[in-house]
């Protein structure tokens, strides 16, 4: 897989408190758990609406004649709601059918812009036996083909989904909306209660995840001004500042 490799690395300084306290975690826990988010966090896109777009675009599936305005209505009334029907509208298509489908809108945006200090640590806890899970609010199947390519199985991503009947995806929501305080809840039950030692995140949806780590939180930025998701890794950014958790910015 084709990487873009154009972002700012963490200083050495971040990598040995990294390192220092994973030696540290490992003296009394052989297998300690690590937490990212997927868009924004972990590759410079947001895959959930990548796969959107990709439903739009090849009328996959049906829906409403405006698809993002219906989508951004949906947010505005109830967010959950709107990142459980990005799930919903695969209804009645096989799992194999929209993993294929995730694959493909995966590979129209070859080189996929995935922040390369993120592969390289998340390469680095590999080897060092760590857990590394994705919780993610977008939709589970549309993250699994980006965990792919950092090397971690399906398994270990945590989205919005829904329960899949007879091989079908159906309307029935699966587990919590892994938003916010529903990203611990989705984690500590996949753990069997165990916290992450290190958590990542990019924006405000992501800080109950942070508060959530016993050692190490590392809040991330790739956002410029004029960007939407600006004002929420600002936010982000602050509590990092006022938490004392480890802040960089990829630009």
């Amino acid at each position: 897989m084709e990487f873009n490799v154009k972002f700012k690395d963490y200083s050495t300084e971040v990598w040995q408190k990294i390192n220092n306290t994973l030696e540290q975690v490992l003296q009394h826990d052989q297998n300690p758990v690590a937490a990212f988010d997927a868009d924004g966090t972990l590759w410079d896109t947001d895959l959930g609406e990548a796969f959107f777009d990709y439903l739009i675009e090849n009328k996959k599936v049906s829906l409403p004649v405006d698809p993002w305005t219906h989508y951004e209505k949906l947010k505005e009334n109830n967010l959950p709601a709107a990142y459980l029907w990005l799930a919903q509208i695969c209804q009645n298509q096989s799992l194999e059918t929209v993993r294929k489908w995730s694959e493909e809108a995966l590979i129209k945006m070859i080189p996929v812009p995935v922040f390369g200090p993120q592969k390289k640590l998340i390469d680095y806890f590999l080897t060092k036996n760590v857990q590394v899970y994705i919780i993610t609010a977008s939709v589970k199947w549309a993250v699994e083909p980006g965990a792919a390519t950092l090397n971690l199985p399906h398994d270990n991503v945590l989205g919005v989904e829904t329960e899949i009947i007879h091989n079908k995806v159906s309307d029935k929501q699966k587990g919590v909306i892994t938003y916010r305080h529903g990203k611990v809840e989705a984690l500590l039950e996949k753990t069997r209660g165990k916290k992450p030692f290190f958590a990542c995140g990019n924006s405000e949806g992501d800080q109950e995840l942070l508060f959530s780590a016993t050692h190490l939180s590392l809040a991330v930025s790739a956002a410029h001004r004029d960007d939407k998701l600006f004002k929420s890794e600002s936010h982000l950014q602050k509590l990092a500042e006022k938490n004392g958790w480890i802040a960089h910015r990829f630009v």
